[in-house]
């Protein structure tokens, strides 16, 4: 790992479930317990200690809930700045030390309280794309988690979730919603010489990506739907992990 050097006062990210942190995803594990019927696989590729980047797909506001739940360990998230006005998702988010980005554009205050987490052992949770899906499948990618992983060497957990769009008219329905999480092995980024460039930074972007499509049924992979041609190696690679 090739995190920068942390000055003295650099604070420290504890993995460890605990506290508020540990009340909230308690309501929010029986919430999706009670609503859904959640399956789980890929619990051991975890690892217990960061620093290292979860990354998963984005395709409803249930997702991060839904990671929340199965995930292990404590991690830190970015959400949009557009919630700093709602006077209930505010200080939930806040009390739970969420990072406020602003979307479209390069967040320089964000960014440094992200890598500050990663430098300080934390784990950093977030969607490449983004943006949430309206198409119900894969966007292009962007280039933050790539970026950050370059910068500090630090491993990228994928994360890939499906199901949970269709969790509104589910309950419409009065039926729970079939919801299905995979953890992935983490993988490392490539090794650069000085600063990444931004072919390098765009490659790994893709990279990331792709392993995300890999994980997931055809019909979600959107604009990564030539997987199988591009990265056969990546489908064998998850169907031998089932």
């Amino acid at each position: 790992m090739t995190t920068e050097p942390k000055s003295e006062e650099a604070k420290i990210y504890v993995n460890k479930i605990g506290g508020w942190y540990r009340v909230v995803r308690v309501i929010v594990g029986l919430l999706i317990k009670l609503l859904t019927r959640t399956t789980v696989e890929g619990l051991e590729n975890i690892p217990r200690k960061g620093p290292y980047l979860l990354v998963t797909n984005h395709l409803h506001w249930l997702d991060s809930p839904v990671i929340m739940a199965t995930f292990p360990y404590r991690a830190h998230v970015f959400v949009a700045e557009k919630w700093q006005d709602h006077p209930f998702l505010n200080p939930l988010f806040r009390s739970l030390d969420a990072i406020f980005v602003q979307r479209g554009e390069v967040d320089r205050q964000a960014l440094h309280k992200a890598l500050e987490v990663l430098q300080g052992g934390g784990i950093l949770g977030l969607a490449p794309e983004g943006t949430r899906s309206k198409t119900g499948s894969m966007q292009r990618g962007r280039s933050g988690a790539a970026y950050m992983a370059l910068r500090t060497g630090v491993e990228v957990v994928p994360v890939a979730a499906y199901g949970q769009e269709t969790f509104s008219t589910a309950l419409r329905h009065l039926r729970r919603p079939r919801i299905h999480v995979m953890y992935g092995p983490p993988f490392a980024p490539p090794t650069v010489e000085g600063k990444a460039s931004p072919g390098e930074v765009h490659a790994f972007a893709e990279e990331i990506m792709y392993h995300l499509a890999a994980m997931l049924p055809s019909e979600y992979r959107g604009v990564y739907g030539d997987v199988p041609d591009k990265r056969p190696d990546l489908l064998t690679f998850y169907a031998a992990g089932r």
